[in-house]
């Protein structure tokens, strides 16, 4: 009977805070009008709500894990490598936190578990994003404030062939209404990569064999100082901050070229890079008339890229050759929308407007090469436009999503002072989005979406400049990459513990990687993007279900293309498996072990060899009233990850064999005295712009 009574005060408790939460949120997603139906005095799970997946976190057991990244690894469809999130079968995600778009991925390792609500995964999103969006991730976090100082400090050694280390401060002063927040984070990373390459054509009539092995060593010191402030009373808030993020690195490549059966000349690539950032981010929100809210995102970022890159070869009479290249980027960007109800269900309307401004001065310093490698001045200027509206609703157990977004985009190319007029473009989009779900019970929900795209090349391909990799191999872009058009349809489902995602996806235009002979007095081969059609279909079946103090997570999945280029098929499956398990053991004690694998298989172009069983685990204590995280990690124990690839396009079959550092132990220490979480609201003002750039 006290079960049953402590069991009832909690649900009143968790509903309570559920609501207080959805008041305080933006309603720009369907999620947020259904959360509720999540709630549950069972061990908390992953729900499907619409098109999203619902994971609540405290009461779990990964509350007590660590850091935001750990909690990430073990949901489903969700992947963490390197800090580096991405979603299965997806690309392009945003992630947001409290509303606001994550900026740095120190973000979720200052971010402890226990201080985590809720992780929402819109596995369909909708006008409201930009439309070459995949999936966003939403973070909630609970509401914890605390008048004064407080700081987080997290420090990171690790050991692979390098060895690398962190350290990351954040300070934050909060009195009345104001916050003002300081943050550092300085990183020493270095990784050595080894590999061979590979590639087998007819040339003049003969079988000829072009090869080169390379040892790369990239010790890169980077930092970032963001300092800003926030202002929240009643209805109203606002906030601004800038970010400064300098880099240094000295790449090294030492290895040998060869040519058929000739010997193998030694060969060293020299790179300096000197790089630096600033970006300034405001915002405004302001919610009226309890049931409408007003947003704007402003933002400005501006960057400069200097390298400098020498290849001699030190046994041979061969010239060195030597190059520069100093890119410069520039983007304004402005996003306003407002919420509100219409028609018992939640209409959003709004403005994304951005104007980039990009430039690269490439310069080779070698006469003989220059010939056909020639230095070039590209300049690309795009200015874009774009309305969106979108509307959901809950009609019982059916809820209904739809939207539309309309684009103006207007594309300026010039090489060396000249504009291009067959790449500068003026383009009208209109993209629409449609889902519709449906609720049998708390246990079992499906879900049908589709999605138009128009998917814009990142600015790095889109460069005409080449760059020299050898002495018969150059690397380049593709100003003449045209925007991609894709179709997608996607089937969710959830029965109990058991998910299904179907997904099909028809992309016109998109781009891939081929190599082919590059007209030249000698053998030269160029590895750059071309526009290609591809059809494709994911397939994935997660089962996750809490067991005591265990949480496992299990995916299997498969994707399948259908793709044909210059009369080759690249339609070979791609198997895959994830089992992710977490242990919750007392004491605060907590053990992951994350076990992965995949088949031989086409992705576009390229035929990635098998990686059958990887493995990575942890072992980590909370200690202080957990305040102190200390954490033991240990990536592909086995060394067992495979990186190798094929490619063969144009008549010219490239094998690569490499091996990455993977294979290490990393130490970390996160210390947090008064954690509380940041109110900045502001959300992404061009978060595909800034992708490309």
């Amino acid at each position: 009977m006290k079960a049953k009574i402590l069991l009832s005060i909690i649900s009143v408790f968790l509903i309570a805070e559920s609501g207080v939460a959805q008041n305080q949120e933006t309603t720009d997603s369907l999620a947020r009008e259904l959360q509720e139906i999540v709630v549950t005095t069972k061990q908390p799970a992953t729900k499907l709500v619409g098109s999203t997946l619902v994971s609540t976190i405290p009461g779990s057991n990964l509350a007590d894990l660590g850091n935001a990244l750990d909690v990430l690894a073990q949901l489903p469809m969700i992947k963490v490598q390197d800090n580096a999130v991405s979603v299965i079968g997806k690309s392009n995600i945003e992630i947001f936190i409290d509303g606001r778009p994550m900026r740095d991925s120190q973000e979720l390792q200052q971010l402890l578990s226990s201080n985590m609500k809720k992780v929402e995964l819109l596995m369909a999103p909708g006008a409201a994003y930009a439309s070459t969006t995949g999936a966003v991730l939403k973070i909630s976090t609970r509401r914890n404030f605390v008048q004064g100082l407080s700081f987080t400090d997290r420090g990171q050694i690790q050991r692979r062939r390098k060895w690398s280390v962190m350290d990351d401060l954040g300070l934050s002063y909060m009195v009345g209404n104001w916050e003002i927040f300081v943050n550092g984070t300085i990183n020493r990373n270095n990784s050595l990569i080894k590999g061979c390459t590979t590639n087998a054509l007819v040339y003049d009539g003969k079988e000829t064999i072009v090869g080169s092995c390379q040892n790369n060593s990239f010790p890169t010191t980077t930092g970032i100082v963001k300092a800003g402030f926030n202002y929240s009373q009643r209805a109203q808030s606002f906030g601004a901050y800038y970010r400064y993020n300098p880099e240094r690195g000295e790449f090294n490549n030492t290895g040998s070229e060869w040519l058929n059966e000739n010997p193998a000349i030694s060969r060293e690539i020299d790179k300096h890079i000197r790089a630096h950032s600033h970006l300034a981010s405001l915002y405004y929100e302001n919610r009226f008339a309890e049931n409408y809210l007003l947003h704007f995102d402003g933002d400005y970022r501006h960057s400069n890229e200097h390298n400098n890159v020498a290849t001699t070869y030190p046994e041979s009479s061969n010239q060195a050759v030597s190059s520069t290249d100093k890119r410069a980027s520039t983007l304004w960007a402005g996003k306003l929308y407002l919420n509100l109800p219409l028609w018992s269900g939640d209409l959003t309307v709004g403005t994304q407007d951005s104007h980039t401004h990009t430039t690269l001065d490439y310069r080779m310093l070698n006469a003989a090469v220059s010939e056909y490698i020639p230095s070039s001045l590209t300049d690309a200027r795009q200015t874009s436009a774009a309305l969106l509206a979108s509307w959901s609703r809950l009609f019982d157990k059916f809820s209904l999503s739809a939207g539309a977004r309309y684009e103006y985009v207007d594309y300026d190319f010039k090489v060396d002072g000249k504009r291009d007029e067959e790449v500068s473009r003026r383009d009208h989009l209109l993209t629409p989005d449609l889902s519709l779900g449906y609720s049998f019970n708390d246990d079992s929900q499906i879900s049908l979406s589709y999605k138009m795209a128009t998917v814009k090349p990142p600015y790095s391909q889109l460069t005409g400049s080449l760059s020299y990799t050898g002495l018969h191999e150059i690397e380049g872009g593709n100003p003449r990459l045209r925007d991609e058009k894709m179709h997608d349809i996607r089937l969710f489902g959830m029965l109990k513990e058991f998910m299904l995602q179907a997904d099909y996806t028809r992309s016109l235009d998109t781009y891939a990687f081929v190599k082919q002979l590059y007209p030249a007095n000698n053998l030269q081969l160029l590895m750059h993007p071309v526009n290609v059609d591809v059809s494709a279909l994911n397939l994935y079946l997660v089962w996750s279900r809490p067991i005591h103090r265990w949480a496992p997570n299990a995916t299997i999945g498969m994707y399948r293309q259908w793709l044909v280029l210059d009369g080759t098929s690249y339609n070979k499956p791609l198997f895959s498996y994830y089992f992710d398990n977490a242990f919750s053991l007392p004491r605060g004690w907590m053990i992951t072990a994350n076990i992965s694998g995949s088949s031989q298989g086409d992705m576009h172009t390229n035929r990635f060899g098998a990686s059958w069983f990887t493995i990575d685990a942890s072992v980590g204590k909370t200690l202080l009233d957990k305040a102190l995280t200390v954490k033991l990690s240990a990536t592909d124990i086995f060394n067992t990850a495979n990186n190798d690839w094929t490619m063969n396009t144009y008549g010219i079959l490239t094998t690569k064999k490499q091996s990455y550092d993977r294979r290490g132990i990393t130490l970390s220490l996160q210390y947090q005295f008064q954690p509380k979480k940041s109110k900045y609201k502001g959300t992404t003002a061009s978060e595909a712009e800034m992708n490309r750039l």
